[in-house]
């Protein structure tokens, strides 16, 4: 069975709802607009901080923090229905200030951070004033095996030096990024694991270049957007360090357990969306003498759709509960289905969506072309598919083995 949600969440629920119908479905082609007017995409829509404070007021806010000195404070398996429902609309999360990179950032910053990297970075982007980015996938090496992450973190007395070359980070041509958590080597002779930490290097320091910006299947992502970033003999103060050198891989472990679970749940809820989509144009279009709904083979289409959105949502509750109750590290084998089956469904949904609108389902004109652009990005990001399947099958084995 189920658990059942606890009041505060069931209360959050309803409002996003009401707040997605009211104010977000209905302002989806005014940001698009409103940065083509623009002139340069690279802004940021005025719709977007008027919808912010509208959110912020409504109490919608901050809602993914389960620590309850920052946000609501609800598990993460409240929080999944809440990302469902926001993963409905690709303008939603950072309305709420529950976007990515910026939501695992925060979680890094309350979890590992001092006091002064609190105070310094991790209010502002709780305010919704900043936003940041994460760099660790480097160009020239198989980042999904991060032990092969090669930027180097040198200390110097009272200073790290960092040289590394990274792309795909995520919100780097954001006008409002100003720091970035930076992946790389403090010791190449430590154990495997213990090589890697993390750095905070404000945006701005010097020798800090965006070298390019990184379409998605030709989708610029603004104002958001993705880059290549090169850091060159970047130097920041010790006390810009994460935890302490060598726990990279153990702050990576803490950020992207519930960060799946976030990922997971937006795709499911672009899954629906495509579904109510699909019935609705099936209902309303005619070919050959009846409508596509009456047709057998639509019908099998959205019978299919609805059995593996529910599937993928049960298994995702299932991990979210999981992590809740064991910690993201007993639930690594449930975080790592979820993460090849979220995915999965989600393009399934929206490549039979597509189908049903013919060519307007490829178009701009309606959304389910750049979800199906989100979902297909998402079975790389995170680590792809075959990273997880390998581990999956290796924590079988192993209880099997038992």
């Amino acid at each position: 069975m189920l658990k059942e949600l606890s009041p505060k969440a069931e209360e959050l629920q309803h409002k996003l709802i009401r707040f997605m119908e009211a104010y977000i479905y209905p302002n989806e082609r005014i940001v698009e607009e409103q940065l083509n007017a623009a002139g340069n995409r690279w802004t940021i829509p005025p719709i977007i901080e008027e919808l912010k404070e509208k959110a912020r007021a409504e109490g919608l806010w901050n809602l993914f923090l389960d620590n309850p000195a920052y946000g609501p404070g609800l598990s993460n398996y409240d929080y999944a229905h809440l990302c469902e429902i926001m993963g409905r609309s690709l303008i939603a999360p950072e309305i709420f200030n529950c976007n990515a990179p910026d939501t695992g950032n925060m979680e890094v910053l309350v979890k590992y951070g001092t006091a002064e990297q609190k105070e310094r970075w991790l209010e502002p982007l709780l305010q919704g004033e900043i936003r940041s980015c994460f760099s660790m996938t480097e160009p020239d090496v198989a980042s999904s095996d991060a032990t092969n992450i090669q930027g180097s973190i040198v200390r110097d007395g009272d200073e790290y030096i960092i040289n590394a070359k990274k792309w795909w980070t995520s919100g780097a041509m954001d006008p409002r990024c100003e720091i970035a958590i930076v992946m790389g080597k403090t010791n190449p002779d430590a154990p495997k694991h213990q090589q890697q930490s993390m750095i905070l290097v404000p945006f701005d320091t010097p020798g800090v270049e965006v070298k390019r910006h990184l379409p998605v299947f030709g989708y610029d992502h603004a104002p958001h957007g993705h880059a290549e970033v090169h850091y060159t003999d970047v130097r920041v103060p010790v006390s810009n360090m994460l935890l302490g050198e060598g726990r990279g891989f153990e702050i990576a472990q803490g950020r992207l357990g519930p960060g799946r679970i976030h990922h997971c749940m937006r795709a499911i809820g672009a899954a629906e969306r495509a579904l109510e989509l699909m019935c609705s144009r099936a209902e309303e279009r005619y070919a050959f003498g009846s409508s596509l709904a009456e047709k057998g083979v639509i019908r099998e289409t959205i019978a299919e759709s609805r059995i593996e959105i529910e599937q993928a949502r049960l298994l995702t509750l299932h991990a979210a509960h999981a992590i809740d109750t064991v910690g993201a590290k007993a639930a690594r084998k449930e975080i790592a289905m979820i993460k090849i089956a979220a995915p999965r469904v989600s393009l399934n949904v929206l490549d039979r969506a597509i189908q049903v609108f013919g060519g307007a389902g490829v178009s701009e004109d309606f959304p389910l072309a750049a979800h199906w652009v989100n979902a297909r990005t998402l079975r790389l990001a995170d680590g792809p598919d075959q990273v997880h399947l390998r581990d999956i099958g290796r924590l079988e084995l192993k209880e099997q083995q038992k």
